[in-house]
């Protein structure tokens, strides 16, 4: 049989679907194709109990490895500006020269059995590879192309075969990430800003008949069960090529796939990357973040997150009702840079006392606690809450605003004996607390909740003249996944601001509540050495505002920047920087005064 035949055998419908528009001579034909994903006919119930175990987890391990690991960001001695698995594209490396970087992928340290025990050590309950990133090169054996661990290294056998037997072993979940659509090495596989080699050049439609779609078959059959398939960048996927993947999901039932394989269309979960949503979002989601700034290792990337922010971020996420991928970039010769190791182990550390208000939690019942975050698990008739205390209180009292219902006991995760006092008040519930904090980032207490949980949303709002100040600890901060690092601070007086507001793609945005509706002239303590442009939204409507020069970046002064009306209710007010016309900008806050009143 040939290979042809057998692919024919194993692929029919997407075959038939290809051969039907590409034999079509009527041009609108293509226009009348829609891509059906895998899953559009599931019940809910179907889907609850596909995606049951991937909510349970709550924690997984991303790994970026492949040739990119030999040059770890230098190529000709140059430092490639960006991301370490991109070096070919930012550095237009052509075809030829960078498939030189092969012949030094050597990984004999690699041990994948350690791997396995590091993400399980560390409280993750699944592992996604790059199976094949966007330089087309291949992890695994593969009949499709010679561009493969196998056949174009010394190494010369394949990764995903051991680390799928380490993953079966220890009962963790194995994904595989496979780049479909960009592909900077294989004649016709998409770039995301032009091809820089005649190499480079060719059909899409090829590509993806004889490279993508076979190669995602053999790593659906050689590999025992593949529990997420990781799509990556759908630059120049249309309904039509997303259709050559049709059944492919046959061969792994149950799979999960996200929402990079087609624009628009959602997969089983949204992936926002290097940031955390401010509130969570209303569909399955995964943030997949890195350690330093970068995927792929590359040597000279030493900016690496402490261990206490990749607890917050996790419980950050955990508290959204997400999933948090967090990322390692191997080394060439198989090793993981110490440094992740060490954060990893810290983080298996916290997991091994915290586990469980994390693994099957759900999301916060609140909108907002300033000392922390808190998750949940609920049952028939109880709920337990999981209280994470990041700023632990200097008076010993913990403020829990909001939460109605009976509450039948308190106790640490840390010490199970340790007896917390809780006090009812008209407001909420008020713990009492030791001195010092159990855990410095953060000390974890179950509340039991008996019968229905109750809290109250609870949103800052107007004081009694119906003024609204947003302060900047209210503020949700929005970073891009690379590039502005806005983020607050304090003065010597205590006084909050933001800070870092050099890139116009970082935003802030409050969620609030109108009691006394009506318009509102809008004032900010701000400095700024230039002025600089922005967008103020509020629900569905924006107004372009300046903030004038307040004569240096460290010179705070208030101004009028202009109006806003809000309806009755609660409100999203967002502030957007306008590419063309920012500068660096600190702000201590925004203040709301009703028309007619004097500025503050």
């Amino acid at each position: 049989m040939t290979k042809k035949t057998r692919r024919f055998n194993a692929f029919g419908k997407s075959i038939l679907v290809l051969l039907l528009i590409l034999g079509c001579s009527v041009v609108g034909f293509a226009a009348e194709v829609t891509f059906k994903g895998p899953y559009d006919d599931e019940t809910v119930q179907q889907r609850d109990a596909r995606m049951a175990w991937w909510r349970e987890a709550r924690f997984g391990l991303f790994i970026h490895w492949g040739v990119y690991a030999v040059p770890a960001g230098t190529h000709k001695g140059e430092q490639i500006e960006n991301i370490g698995e991109w070096i070919m594209h930012y550095g237009q490396i052509p075809v030829a020269e960078y498939q030189q970087y092969a012949k030094q992928f050597n990984p004999e340290k690699y041990d994948p059995e350690a791997w396995v025990r590091m993400a399980k050590d560390a409280g993750m309950k699944y592992i996604v590879i790059t199976a094949k990133h966007h330089d087309g090169f291949a992890l695994f054996d593969t009949a499709a192309s010679d561009w493969n661990i196998v056949e174009a290294t010394p190494y010369g056998k394949d990764v995903l075969k051991p680390l799928a037997e380490a993953a079966r072993k220890h009962g963790i979940k194995l994904g595989f990430y496979y780049s479909q659509a960009q592909d900077w090495i294989h004649p016709g596989g998409s770039t995301w800003e032009g091809r820089w080699d005649p190499a480079q050049e060719g059909s899409m439609d090829d590509y993806l008949r004889d490279i993508a779609v076979p190669q995602v078959r053999e790593l659906f059959s050689n590999y025992g069960e593949v529990s997420i398939l990781w799509w990556d960048t759908p630059i120049d996927m249309t309904p039509e090529r997303a259709a050559m993947f049709d059944g492919l999901v046959d061969l792994q039932p149950g799979i999960i796939v996200n929402n990079r394989l087609l624009y628009g269309v959602d997969g089983d979960l949204r992936t926002p990357e290097q940031h955390i949503p401010a509130t969570g979002l209303d569909y399955d989601w995964e943030a997949c973040q890195t350690m330093n700034t970068t995927w792929g290792y590359k040597s000279y990337d030493d900016e690496w997150k402490s261990s206490e922010q990749l607890i917050r971020n996790l419980v950050d996420v955990a508290s959204k009702g997400g999933n948090y991928l967090l990322n390692v970039g191997p080394m060439a010769n198989g090793e993981i840079p110490q440094a992740s190791i060490e954060r990893l182990k810290d983080v298996g550390e916290w997991m091994r006392v915290n586990s469980a208000s994390i693994h099957g939690t759900t999301a916060s019942p609140f909108v907002r606690l300033k000392w922390g975050r808190a998750t949940k698990k609920e049952y028939p008739n109880a709920t337990e809450l999981f209280l994470h205390v990041f700023d632990w209180p200097e008076d010993g009292l913990l403020v829990v605003d909001g939460l109605r219902g009976e509450v039948s006991g308190a106790y640490f995760m840390a010490d199970f004996q340790q007896q917390i006092q809780i006090d009812k008040t008209q407001a909420g519930v008020v713990l009492q607390l030791p001195d010092r904090p159990l855990d410095e980032i953060d000390t974890v207490i179950v509340l039991k909740i008996t019968g229905k949980l109750d809290v109250e949303r609870i949103l800052p709002g107007q004081g009694r003249d119906g003024v609204l100040v947003l302060a900047v600890n209210d503020a949700n901060i929005h970073n891009p996944g690379y590039g502005g690092k806005l983020e607050r601070r304090q003065d010597g007086n205590s006084a909050s601001y933001l800070d870092g507001w050099t890139d116009y793609r970082s935003r802030v945005d409050w969620l609030v509540r109108i009691d006394k509706p009506g318009t509102f002239d809008v004032y900010a303590e701000v400095a700024a050495a230039e002025p600089a442009g922005f967008l103020l939204l509020a629900n569905d409507g924006q107004k372009p505002l300046t903030v004038k020069s307040t004569g240096a970046l460290q010179t705070f002064q208030s101004q009028r920047i202009g109006q806003l009306t809000l309806p009755e209710g609660e409100s999203a007010i967002r502030i957007h920087p306008q590419e063309s016309l920012w500068n660096p900008i600190m702000l201590r806050s925004v203040t709301l005064k009703p028309v007619g009143q004097s500025p503050p």
